[in-house]
């Protein structure tokens, strides 16, 4: 290339001067700009377009939703309640109360025999030990001066109960059982601190659960202890009858809000710890 045209010309005419620029390469090169700003305004066109759309497409939306709130509005002024007359519970039975039997009271009056008429003879007094003194005469019940109360929902008259148990028995079932004073801690505590475990017991490896039964009187004393079942070997049973008898007094049983004589099966379990 020429001197004077190298200051004017393009860096791709330099670098193809002398070759075959029909080749492709050379077009592609000097196009390069004008395709890159083509394809960016196309991409930039094509966003704008989706977001136009975007927006026509939640505008369209809303409008149809504020129109079915409009219909739903309308149904519901529409609606209207309907009250049921329902007629009123009939009023219950009268119970009217049963008559008793009362005698009409005479004022006394001092006249002759004769002149005493027989309906204001005043009555005997045999007749007004058991009969109320009233202004008519009246027949019905006696009167013997006790009210039952009466049951206002079935208007049955009901005399009060009398309580026949007999609170110097020795209950075996009773509201709330006897216990040790304390709870299941202090039980706890003080079988840790008196129990022992019988020595033959434990060279024979004999282990389980005793039952001893016994009685809890009114003050708490403990009487009548027994085993009734367990490993009848080892001295587990005389152990466990030893604890019970050493125990002290127990809280005493509950029946009917008062402290009672009841019957009481404590179990002590046994156990050898492993070797």
């Amino acid at each position: 290339m020429e001197v004077n045209k190298i200051l004017n010309a393009d860096i791709l005419d330099i670098i193809f001067d002398g070759r075959n620029k029909e080749y492709g390469a050379y077009d592609l090169r000097k196009t390069y700009n004008k395709r890159l700003t083509m394809a960016l305004i196309s991409l930039g066109a094509l966003i704008a377009l989706l977001f136009v759309g975007y927006l026509l497409a939640g505008v369209i939306a809303s409008s149809s939703k504020k129109q079915e709130m409009v219909v739903q509005d309308v149904q519901l002024e529409d609606v209207k309640e309907e009250k049921k007359n329902e007629p009123p519970p009939p009023p219950p039975p009268k119970v009217e109360p049963p008559k008793v039997e009362m005698a009409k009271f005479t004022p006394p009056k001092i006249v002759k025999d004769e002149q005493v008429k027989e309906d204001e003879k005043p009555p005997e007094q045999e007749k007004l030990e058991d009969t109320k003194i009233g202004t008519v005469n009246q027949e019905g019940i006696k009167d013997e001066g006790l009210a039952a109360p009466v049951d206002q929902g079935k208007g049955v008259v009901e005399a009060p109960k009398k309580d026949e148990t007999d609170y110097d028995q020795t209950f075996t079932k009773v509201e709330i059982e006897s216990d040790y004073p304390g709870g299941q801690g202090a039980w706890s505590r003080y079988l840790g601190k008196t129990l022992h475990y019988p020595e033959e017991a434990v060279n024979n490896e004999i282990q389980g659960s005793v039952i001893v039964q016994f009685i809890v009187d009114k003050e708490g004393n403990v009487s009548n202890v027994e085993a009734i079942s367990g490993p009848t070997d080892g001295g587990l049973r005389e152990e466990a009858v030893r604890v019970i008898k050493k125990s002290g007094k127990w809280t005493p049983a509950i029946q009917n809000g008062r402290q009672v004589k009841s019957q009481k099966k404590q179990p002590i379990v046994f156990k050898l710890e492993a070797q």
